[in-house]
């Protein structure tokens, strides 16, 4: 695997899910940090310096959209790769967070957990096996 050494920042307020992204995400080399709401995750993607960042939309404290604000705002992490996780398949919302500036949208009820990670590797320019 070429994913050692990637470092992926995790989002999500629902357990069950955050634990199954995290483990299928791990098993493909990369090193995982979880927050399980908003304001913890914005504060891990200051310290962590993630390699690129899984955000869940709808949380606790601040919403994804918030997160994705402050991040868009600050010059340190106004690069940084976002995926979306959302339970939303709706057209302005897909499209509000694409002005942005995201590098995916997955809807968690149509989610494969091999695509999501297929998609992080091309993302981040690593293999798809």
């Amino acid at each position: 695997m070429t994913n050692t050494g990637k470092r992926i920042l995790l989002v999500e307020d629902d357990r069950f899910l955050r634990r199954a992204c995290e483990a299928s995400l791990r098993q493909r080399g990369f090193t995982v940090t979880t927050a399980a709401d908003g304001e913890e995750g914005l504060r891990a993607a200051r310290s962590e310096q993630p390699t690129l960042v899984l955000l869940d939309m709808l949380m606790p404290k601040l919403s994804g959209l918030d997160v994705l604000r402050a991040l868009r705002g600050d010059a340190a992490t106004r690069g940084l790769p976002v995926v979306i996780l959302s339970n939303s398949s709706r057209e302005q919302d897909v499209q509000e967070v694409t002005r942005l500036g995201i590098a995916g949208y997955f809807v968690k009820a149509n989610l494969s957990l091999q695509e999501l990670g297929d998609q992080i590797d091309r993302i981040l320019g690593g293999s798809t096996a």
